[in-house]
């Protein structure tokens, strides 16, 4: 069964919520995490399907949009794509026809209804997804994005699936790595750590989803 959209985006449907706000608590930390470096491109990823990744980027994206900034959402993920079913948006054209076809990004672009925040779902599923990443199509790609918006979030697959989180990342400027409590072992997160470090990946922290608080002085303060 699919989760309703007011859930997926919750950050837009209830800003108000104890979960929005900790999507602002997020932003924050992200924008204090590199006072030396600006923070343009974003990688969020997990150590297995399943983590919430895909929710957790698409609610970072709305956030920063909130706030003011031109933000591009990007669907990474040309295996299992869903960014498109969050958005409630087509998927007939997105990043594989730019990389494959060396198409100007506006082709795949799509508006979506919360102000400053624009996505390219991932297009028709490619037969070589992680050698298009590794192409020099992306870097004009990734080049051209950077100049047109403020902040640009990569939805990317698994890190102990395939390869192409780890591609990635090496060329973001950071990497979010979800962990989704009482669902993924603890090795494998550790090893999902251990390969954006083999490619010198910058990890900016952890998002811990689906953490029981209820009995928490913080659940019983709100």
């Amino acid at each position: 069964m699919s989760v309703p959209l007011a859930r997926k985006l919750i950050t837009s449907t209830s800003p108000k919520s104890i979960i929005s706000e900790q999507f602002r608590t997020i932003r924050t930390n992200i924008e204090f995490s590199s006072p030396d470096q600006t923070i343009k491109t974003i990688l969020v990823t997990s150590s297995v399907p399943g983590e919430g990744k895909t929710t957790t980027a698409a609610n970072l994206a709305v956030v920063f949009a909130q706030e003011g900034k031109k933000v591009l959402i990007v669907d990474s993920d040309m295996r299992k794509p869903a960014l498109h079913y969050t958005f409630d948006i087509l998927n007939e054209k997105g990043l594989s026809n730019v990389l494959t076809r060396h198409q100007n990004h506006f082709l795949a672009l799509s508006n979506t209804n919360i102000e400053n925040l624009f996505i390219i779902p991932s297009g028709p599923i490619p037969p070589n997804p992680s050698e298009l990443l590794s192409t020099q199509k992306f870097e004009i790609f990734l080049e051209e994005v950077k100049e047109l918006y403020d902040l640009i979030i990569f939805d990317a697959p698994p890190l102990l699936s395939v390869t192409d989180a780890q591609i990635l990342s090496h060329k973001c400027d950071g990497t979010i790595l979800v962990v989704k409590s009482g669902f993924v072992d603890k090795v494998d997160v550790l090893k999902a750590k251990t390969s954006l470090n083999t490619v010198h990946a910058k990890i900016l922290g952890v998002v811990l989803n689906n953490y029981n608080t209820t009995n928490s002085n913080y659940y019983e303060y709100y």
